[in-house]
């Protein structure tokens, strides 16, 4: 009789998304406490990477909030609403992952980074504006805020682009370097 496929069993599974899951948020944490350039954070790509390669989808949506929770611990935080508004724009490219998940290659990963990093924007601008003290609320106000936005859009677009390219680059170059591996014999 032939060998059956060995398929790992379904704890095993859950053992190994909970485990994507901590990388995927202390990677997140360490790249926001390490120096970097402004906007560029690596939520929103882990956030869709988790999305789209858990088993359990459900729980990438766990990894960006956790990870901006975690991170503002150790930094100055906002106002509780704009980490509100953070945490909510940093969960969709989490839904978005799961919902791409049917389409393979880089397009519908490169469209949801580049439709949640100008979410993001709209979100967060709209949030500061609305919820801090730094522009008048007025329509005024609003287009001040967003202006004073752009420079850090290109930088959030570009970021989000690398730290998906980095994820999913990785996680495709591991998985060739495993099938390559020969088979060891149990």
């Amino acid at each position: 009789m032939p060998a059956q496929p060995h398929h790992a069993a379904p704890s095993s599974k859950l053992w190994l998304d909970l485990a994507l899951v901590v990388f995927l948020i202390g990677f997140d944490v360490i790249v926001r406490l390490v120096p970097h350039t402004p906007g560029v954070w690596p939520f929103a790509a882990s956030a869709l990477f988790a999305g789209r390669m858990l088993r359990l989808p459900a729980l990438s949506i766990i990894v960006p909030v956790v990870a901006v929770l975690l991170s503002d611990l150790m930094l100055p935080g906002d106002d509780w609403k704009i980490t509100l508004a953070i945490c909510l724009a940093v969960t969709l490219p989490a839904f978005l992952g799961m919902a791409s998940r049917r389409w393979r290659g880089a397009i519908p990963v490169i469209v949801a980074m580049l439709a949640s990093s100008l979410v993001f924007f709209a979100v967060t601008n709209f949030a500061v504006w609305a919820f801090g003290t730094m522009y008048p609320h007025t329509g005024a106000g609003l287009i001040a805020c967003y202006i004073a936005g752009l420079p850090f859009l290109d930088k959030t677009v570009l970021g989000d682009l690398f730290w998906c390219a980095v994820l999913f680059g990785g996680a495709f170059a591991l998985n060739r370097a495993m099938l390559s591996r020969p088979a060891q014999a149990h």
